[in-house]
């Protein structure tokens, strides 16, 4: 699946005039979820804006407590109602827990990409040895794997599995949940090339073939400020020092 270079995460984010005022700053891939509960509001959004369906890439995520075949197909169609949509674009296994059983689960998901309703069966929060056990199961490709990633918590295996098989790793929280002004090598880079840490992280991220950053946004500004962050080309040098970060910290464990 080809996606945007960078899309807009919404887990907390409770106005569509966000969702609208992102789509017409550029953004073309939203992400929401079942358990975010604003899946309305997403939709409502992109109902309101101008840019058509089409250059919108719509991801929701399927909640671990839905992952039995019959709730899989109950519970998209309620996020369809939800969005106001027909089908979304991508459908992710949220997390790989709870009722989640990967022979009963996906072939579920696998029926909902074959009659249309979805556009590509994602992965979010998987481990290697689960995305290899996934790609045993499903007849689909793998359209994305959603992780947390950012300077604090580096997954490169997931990076290198992503990258061999030819799937988008997608980025959430990329500004370390609001710490990445605490990261002193993210600071020194931000300093000496007189930019926010939070465009360095993202910029970074950008940097590394086959990620896409997803970070949330409310105010135009911010929405605008990460775009821009993606035209800005961190040196060799820059890159090589926030790779060495300490990246043991998951910030959003099971």
């Amino acid at each position: 699946m080809q996606l945007p270079p960078i899309g807009l995460g919404t887990m907390g984010i409770d106005d569509p005039g966000t969702i609208a005022t992102a789509l017409e700053c550029g953004y073309g891939h939203l992400d929401t979820a079942q358990i975010y509960e604003n899946e309305a509001v997403v939709g409502e959004g992109l109902a309101r804006s101008s840019v058509p369906r089409e250059d919108v890439v719509v991801a929701t995520k399927v909640w671990a407590d839905s992952l039995a075949p019959e709730a899989v197909r109950e519970t998209t169609a309620e996020s369809l109602e939800r969005l106001g949509l027909e089908g979304v674009d991508l459908l992710y296994v949220h997390r790989p827990i709870e009722a989640y059983e990967p022979e009963r689960t996906l072939p579920a998901f696998d029926d909902l990409y074959e009659e249309g309703t979805i556009g590509g069966v994602g992965l979010s929060n998987f481990s290697v040895p689960e995305l290899e056990t996934a790609r045993e199961v499903l007849e689909a490709p793998i359209a994305a794997h959603q992780v947390e990633y950012h300077p604090l918590y580096q997954p490169e295996e997931l990076l290198a599995h992503a990258r061999e098989h030819g799937y988008p790793l997608v980025a959430y929280s990329p500004l370390a949940n609001g710490r990445a002004g605490e990261i002193d090598a993210v600071v020194d880079v931000a300093n000496r090339r007189d930019t926010t840490p939070e465009a360095v992280c993202l910029a970074w991220l950008a940097a590394k073939e086959g990620v896409v950053p997803i970070p949330k946004a409310s105010s135009r500004d911010h929405l605008e400020a990460n775009l821009e962050a993606l035209e800005f080309e961190l040196e060799p040098a820059d890159l090589e020092r926030i790779d060495a970060v300490e990246r043991t910290e998951e910030l959003f464990p099971e």
